[in-house]
């Protein structure tokens, strides 16, 4: 599983960031984090607002920072 945190690293970039971490423990999934800050490329997935979240090309969450039980959801 590949996710994708998107955003330029302001405070809710980082706060989404590691609620998708703690997800990610909390579940046991095989996944792979990676932080995307290029605006180029975010606005190629079709993302005008940050922070976020992209699993395995889908795009989860825009503009807000997700709960880490709607995280978990997504990861199952």
């Amino acid at each position: 599983m590949e996710i994708k945190v998107c955003g330029p690293g302001c405070a809710s970039c980082e706060k989404t960031q590691k609620i998708v971490e703690a997800a990610i423990a909390a579940t046991g999934v095989d996944a792979t984090l990676i932080k995307v800050t290029d605006f180029q490329e975010i606005a190629k997935m079709g993302i005008f607002s940050t922070p976020a979240v992209v699993i395995d090309g889908d795009v989860k969450s825009v503009g807000n920072i997700p709960k880490q039980s709607q995280v978990e959801d997504w990861l199952r």
